[in-house]
């Protein structure tokens, strides 16, 4: 029936995005239906539409891993929510579409006076940041930190919770002097542009870091190991570069470092919940009272997917790109 049918961002090999017909997401015990107002872009929905990062069992085909918007319905056993509420959700998948179901353990409650499209910039990021700098390799105060991808929609969002948390002294590589300058005004101290310095060099005659958060892999991982201090920590979230590379694991052994990668998207919503309940408790009241800021570079139609996705595609964005319904 066409009442049990939404828009949503069709993908079709070889095709340009379109906008089409699709169900109409069911809710499961634990969800509510989510009238969607703006999507947030990730670099995993086009790897996702490459082909090479299915969705998990029984996640929406549609691409989107975070979305805004407002309550319309609620599914068994929720108790926390109810319609009306404005959230922002992350998602396994489904949030380039007019409805999302989203388990009520993914929902950040958007306070009165918050723009939605903004609020698009935080749930996802945020996330990650938290299960893998603070919760994996323990991120605690007093510690250097080093951020690759600094302005990145991770990066924005992890040097400012680094900066919140009490980092030392916080490192950023970008790629440009633009970009270098926006690291510094969200928490990093030194901002170091890869195309013209050494990231290994800077940091090493710097004393080195205790936690690197990195997406890009390939020929950082040996210079990652190289500028850990003693009982260092390193976290991969992407391998942008390349998942292989030869390694001289000594340095790994006589500084007793720790190497650690983790994804997010095909966690438990048991997991997930964990992770939203210490993200809400440690960093949302940042956002609400706005020393956490979203990094916005430009809202898209959701008409106009295919530009956004082909600006995401191109690089040289600095934080959220965000489909608006």
């Amino acid at each position: 029936m066409a009442t049990d049918m939404m828009k949503a961002v069709i993908a079709e090999d070889g095709q340009p995005l379109t906008l089409g017909d699709f169900e109409k997401p069911a809710l499961n015990s634990g969800e509510v239906l989510v009238k969607v107002a703006a999507s947030g872009l990730n670099r995993a929905d086009l790897v996702q539409r490459r082909g090479a990062y299915p969705p998990p069992k029984g996640a929406s085909p549609i691409m989107g891993l975070e979305i805004t918007g407002t309550i319309v319905e609620i599914g068994e056993g929720v108790s926390r929510f109810k319609t009306g509420d404005r959230v922002a959700a992350l998602l396994a998948g489904g949030g380039y579409a007019e409805y999302a179901a989203v388990d009520e353990g993914s929902l950040f409650p958007v306070p009165d006076g918050m723009d939605m499209v903004n609020a698009a910039c935080f749930p996802e990021a945020l996330m990650t940041v938290w299960a893998n700098v603070f919760d994996r390799v323990n991120l605690k105060s007093g510690e250097a930190f080093l951020c690759h991808g600094g302005t990145s929609g991770i990066g924005v969002m992890a040097l400012q919770m680094a900066r919140l948390a009490g980092a030392s002294k916080i490192y950023a590589t970008a790629g440009s002097e633009e970009k270098c300058t926006l690291a510094k005004e969200l928490g990093a101290d030194r901002a170091i542009n890869y195309k013209t310095e050494d990231f290994e060099t800077v940091i090493k005659e710097d004393g080195g870091v205790d936690v690197t958060l990195d997406m890009v892999g390939g020929d950082y991982i040996q210079k990652n190991i190289s500028v850990s201090k003693p009982d260092g920590r390193i976290i991969n979230i992407a391998y942008m570069n390349g998942f292989t590379a030869e390694l001289n694991f000594a340095p790994v052994l006589m500084k007793r470092l720790t190497l650690a990668a983790t994804t997010l998207r095909a966690r438990p919503v048991d997991e997930k919940r964990r992770i939203r309940d210490a993200v809400e408790k440690d960093f949302w009241p940042h956002v609400v009272s706005g020393k956490i800021r979203p990094v916005l570079e430009q809202a898209f139609p959701v008409a106009d997917a295919e530009d956004a996705q082909a600006l995401m595609a191109k690089g040289g964005h600095s934080g959220k790109i965000v489909l608006v319904w």
